[in-house]
């Protein structure tokens, strides 16, 4: 399949599989999420590959939700289609990344904001950057209670998640290290270099028996009701789409909104 928005690139036994709109910082449009799940697709039905790492070309991972393409195409839409359309492009297709069977490494440079953020935390393993920095401000920003996949408690912890979601704050990649929501810090320069390394250690492993442990490890999330969870807050963020407060903000102007939430995140 030829892709517009992502790059595959297949090297070695790792498929890379790069956001591809540098142009407007990565964000996720429509087309970028469906190529992304297919690509994903197929690498995980690729007998061959035995890893994969998702990625972002130029500066950024992804500045999250393509706002203008929804305020274009998505503003006028019923409950049942805003319900069925982040269903599928953003709560399923995030949970295809966390139930992949083959090892996932996001690879995060610059901005890995909102949807962005869970593309990347969906993932087995995170690499980041020094210049790397999360954010999700649409507490603070569109008036929405988060993203739709709030898996944000499951990778920072319930008090740290409280504050950065209230608050709409930056994280940086050295704070996001600490408390264990990254597993490698580098400098940008070694970025690919180390994401290389940590993919080819994962790759070598023998694929059935990673499966397994996979699945293992993903258990003992659900046991603790992980996608119980997700699924809970997927229902409660739809309904913040249809409060007042959303219709305030909206009447003021998604732009307004957006300038609030990047002021906020970065005090």
């Amino acid at each position: 399949m030829n892709f517009e928005t992502v790059a595959v690139e297949r090297r070695g036994n790792i498929s890379w599989i790069f956001h591809n709109r540098p142009q407007v910082r990565n964000a996720e449009s429509c087309q970028l999420l469906d190529e992304m799940d297919s690509a994903l697709t197929d690498a995980v039905r690729d007998d061959a590959i035995r890893a994969i790492v998702f990625a972002g070309k130029g500066d950024h991972f992804s500045a999250g939700h393509d706002l203008k393409e929804a305020q274009a195409t998505r503003a006028a839409f019923t409950v049942e289609q805003r319900y069925a359309y982040e269903e599928r492009r953003y709560f399923d297709y995030a949970l295809r990344i966390w139930d992949c069977p083959k090892p996932t490494i996001a690879s995060v440079q610059g901005a890995c904001v909102a949807s962005g953020f869970m593309v990347a935390n969906m993932c087995d393993m995170v690499v980041a950057s020094n210049d790397a920095f999360f954010a999700d401000p649409v507490c603070q920003s569109l008036a929405t209670a988060a993203v739709e996949v709030l898996v944000h408690p499951w990778v920072m912890g319930l008090r740290m998640a409280h504050e950065f979601l209230l608050t709409g704050r930056r994280l940086s990649a050295e704070e996001a290290y600490r408390i264990g929501m990254i597993n490698r810090l580098v400098d940008r320069e070694r970025l690919e270099a180390e994401t290389t390394e940590l993919a080819e250690k994962a790759a070598a492993a023998y694929p059935f028996a990673a499966r397994l442990l996979k699945r293992s490890l993903k258990r003992v999330a659900d046991i603790q009701g992980f996608r119980t969870s997700l699924q809970s807050h997927f229902d409660t963020h739809q309904l913040s789409h249809v409060t007042d407060e959303y219709s305030r903000m909206r009447d003021q102007g998604i732009a307004s909104g957006i300038s609030r939430g990047k002021d906020a995140s970065r005090k």
